[in-house]
This record gives structure tokens, C-alpha cells and sequence, in this order.
């Protein structure tokens, strides 16, 4: 017989929330991988378009990095917080469901998830790395807009170009500081 078919004795609750667990952190697992990916990639992007930029020495191609910047960022910033979601629902919902299931105390099940949390210095390092956020995609992308705007490059559609980035760049720092919160 080709499927495997489970005995009503075999599927349980509990067994049914350790699976979700398991579905769960794997997807937790791979957008860390995809994050902290980004944040290499935003790097070899900026520098390439440095690059390209003083090569031709062309000024208003510094418009194209704040323009990655939002893009990646702003993935970056989704990912972050759908990992913190998964930590979330698994402290809050799997959890405390487990251990009623399982007549144990709260804590003891997934008692990771807890306890890397409680750590002394995890506030000095989401403060620190809130700063790498805010320096990579939003003070970084706001120097090329400011070099920009001081360069002879500076024509009215571009100048508008600029000013919408750096709204949406504010959005975007506005929305870090707003997750950092949490």
C-alpha cells in the first residue's frame, strides 16, 4: 500500500501540537537563514552600487541604493517579526497547550524558547543590533540621498525622487524602532 494511514489511537492532541511544533521551528529556522542572508546581501548591494556610482562618477545613481534599501529592508523587518511571532505562539499557545496536555508545569515545556529570553544581556544586544538595522537601512541609504541632494546632479524630477525615499525611508526606520519596542 502506497499512504500510511494512522490509527485513531495514534493521533492525539499532543501529538498533533509537537508536529505543528516541529513545522514551526523549521520555518522559523529558514527565515533566520533568509534574514540574516539579507542583511549580506544589502551589504554586496551597496557596495556594487558605490561602486558602479564613483566609477562613472554619475551621482544620481546613489538613488538606487535607498531604493534597495526599502525593498530589502522592509523584507528583512517582515522576517524579523514573523520569527518573533513563531517564539511568540510557541510561548503563549503551543506551550502552556503541551503542558496542560501533558499535566506538566508551564516551563518545562520548550523551556528554550523561555529561557534564551531571559538573558542579561539580550536588551544591550537588540539595542545593538536595532542600531545595525537603522544604520544599514535607513542612515546608510539617507547619506547617499544627502550626497545626492550636494552634488551637480540634482534635477527637479530627481530631487522628487529623493524626497519620496526619504519618506519612505522614515516609514521604514518608523517601523524598526516600532518592532524594536516589542
Amino acid at each position: 500500500m502506497g499512504g500510511v494511514v494512522a490509527d485513531a489511537e495514534d493521533v492525539t492532541e499532543s501529538k498533533i501540537l509537537l508536529a505543528e511544533y516541529d513545522r514551526i521551528k523549521e520555518e522559523q529556522k529558514a527565515r533566520i537563514g533568509f534574514r540574516d542572508n539579507l542583511l549580506y546581501f544589502t551589504l554586496a548591494a551597496s557596495t556594487a552600487v558605490l561602486a558602479i556610482t564613483f566609477q562613472s562618477r554619475h551621482a544620481q545613481l546613489l538613488l538606487v541604493l535607498p531604493a534597495i534599501c526599502l525593498v530589502l529592508g522592509w523584507t528583512y523587518l517582515t522576517n524579523d517579526e514573523k520569527i518573533s511571532a513563531i517564539g511568540r505562539y510557541i510561548r503563549d499557545h503551543l506551550g502552556p497547550r503541551l503542558a496542560e496536555l501533558s499535566g506538566t508545569s508551564r516551563g518545562t515545556v520548550f523551556g528554550w524558547e523561555v529561557y534564551h529570553r531571559g538573558d542579561a544581556s539580550r536588551a544591550t544586544r537588540k539595542r545593538l543590533q536595532t542600531s545595525v538595522d537603522l544604520f544599514t537601512y535607513l542612515a546608510f541609504p539617507m547619506t547617499c540621498v544627502i550626497a545626492f541632494w550636494t552634488s551637480q546632479a540634482v534635477h527637479p524630477l530627481l530631487l522628487i525622487v529623493s524626497i519620496m525615499e526619504t519618506i519612505a525611508l522614515a516609514v521604514l526606520g518608523w517601523q524598526f524602532l516600532h518592532y524594536a519596542e516589542r
